[in-house]
């Protein structure tokens, strides 16, 4: 516990712990998954203000909190809350690392953990859930952009970091490659419009071009026919994904950092710039009618 007064309670219900950097609650649905938050001090329980839900999720090393942190500025500049999931590793076997980031893995399904992480903090706070903002990088990059494929309607914001494997918006390639079969493996079916009505970031470092993890061959379990057919390191790979976005007629901003190697640090200015922006206008499908109009 930490030292201090006893009386540390603000309002009726939130305590000391529920403002500012709080700890890792375990998520109701399944105690095995948790999330920490940002909620900026000055949130007024009593209040009238709604804010905005930013969902920033964690590469391979599962740093969440670290993400959450370099979210806490901007959360109290733009009156957002930030939602920072822990996907533990070793889930089914100690060895495993990966599960998150393909959705559905072992009879768990992580986009049904992460939105019900979001109805509870909904319950708590006066956020707008239906329409969150979401960046992940690496292994975040993986689970956000396969997220949009099957919950475009639960995104105002997209921003997918240098994922190391990409799934194309391309049903000639079975998934996880592409998008083929999606119906099959999730029950769900594509749906581009919605797509087309969230904002999309990518964003890669200019020197991310390692490729000693993220090369799958037809030796290796991961493998699926297509896994190859993006290219041979990450900033390939995004080109690829954003290609097959285009294509389908969903716009992309693309960034692309100076200096910058495989470290979600060190692109998140590029990040916050996108969300910064897309904060500032208006959401996606009234931009969507203004566009419309103006023909």
């Amino acid at each position: 516990m930490a030292a201090g007064p006893v009386s540390r309670r603000h309002g009726i219900d939130l305590s000391y712990y529920d403002l500012g950097r709080t700890p890792f609650f375990a998520c109701a649905l399944d105690p095995r998954f948790s999330y920490c938050l940002y909620v900026p001090e000055d949130y007024d329980e009593t209040g009238t203000k709604r804010y905005d839900l930013i969902v920033a999720v964690h590469g391979t090393d599962r740093t969440a909190s670290e993400y959450r942190d370099r979210f806490a500025a901007f959360c109290d500049e733009h009156d957002c809350i930030v939602l920072a999931p822990l996907f533990p590793a070793g889930l089914g076997r100690r060895t495993e690392l990966h599960d998150y980031k393909f959705i559905g893995y072992g009879g768990i399904r992580f986009d049904r953990i992460l939105l019900a992480m979001v109805d509870e903090v909904a319950a708590k706070y006066r956020v707008d859930a239906s329409r969150l903002l979401m960046h992940g990088f690496s292994g975040g990059g993986q689970f956000v952009h396969r997220f949009l494929y099957l919950h475009p309607e639960r995104l105002r914001a997209a921003s997918i970091g240098a994922p190391g494997l990409v799934t194309l918006l391309d049903p000639r390639w079975p998934w996880w490659a592409g998008t083929g079969g999606v119906s099959e493996e999730f029950g769900v079916r594509l749906d581009v419009d919605a797509m087309r009505r969230v904002a999309v970031q990518m964003v890669v470092g200019a020197d991310d071009t390692d490729t000693w993890e993220i090369t799958v061959t037809e030796r290796d379990e991961l493998w699926v026919e297509g896994a190859d057919a993006a290219g041979a390191n990450r900033i390939d790979r995004l080109e690829s994904l954003r290609g097959s976005f285009e294509a389908a007629g969903i716009p992309v901003r693309f960034d692309v950092v100076p200096g910058a190697a495989h470290n979600g640090f060190d692109v998140l200015d590029a990040v916050r710039a996108f969300f910064r922006d897309e904060l500032a206008g208006p959401p996606a499908p009234a931009r969507k009618s203004a566009r419309k109009s103006a023909r």
